[in-house]
């Protein structure tokens, strides 16, 4: 009886653990598109930037033109940070992940940026949205 319990408490520990790792490598996926996203932005590659928006993204905004446009007015924080570094991360469901990023702006101002991200059928993430608020919690 014990070795069945032992046996069944190390499947349940096993399991847990590779749900556990699964999450932590959605996060990093995750990350890195956000990375690698503000990388494009700094860079000026706007095409690379818009690589990594969703495609209900391009719906809105069908032109890289258009999609950096609305980035410059709306999201400058994100377009162009002086610092940045990754929260709180939060997986919902399989092909979602929500992920906190401080952001340091160009003009030294501090803001959270929340942004979900979604996981595509090719297995790469893309970012689906990005509510910014300001340091003090006021929504923009």
């Amino acid at each position: 009886m014990r070795t069945i319990f032992n046996f069944l408490a190390s499947g349940i520990l096993v399991m847990i653990t590779s749900f556990a790792l699964a999450d932590e490598v959605a996060n990093n996926d995750a990350q890195l598109t956000i990375q690698n996203q503000i990388q494009a932005f700094r860079a000026g590659d706007d095409a690379k930037a818009y690589s990594y928006a969703a495609p209900n993204i391009s719906t809105f905004f069908p032109t890289v033109d258009s999609f950096m446009a609305m980035v410059k007015n709306g999201y400058s924080p994100v377009w162009q940070p002086q610092h940045f570094q990754f929260g709180k991360s939060k997986e919902v469901g399989a092909d979602q992940v929500l992920q906190e990023v401080e952001i340091i702006a160009k003009d030294g101002t501090s803001w959270k940026a929340l942004y979900t991200l979604i996981k595509l059928p090719d297995g790469s993430w893309k970012i689906n949205g990005v509510q910014l608020l300001k340091a003090d919690g006021a929504s923009v």
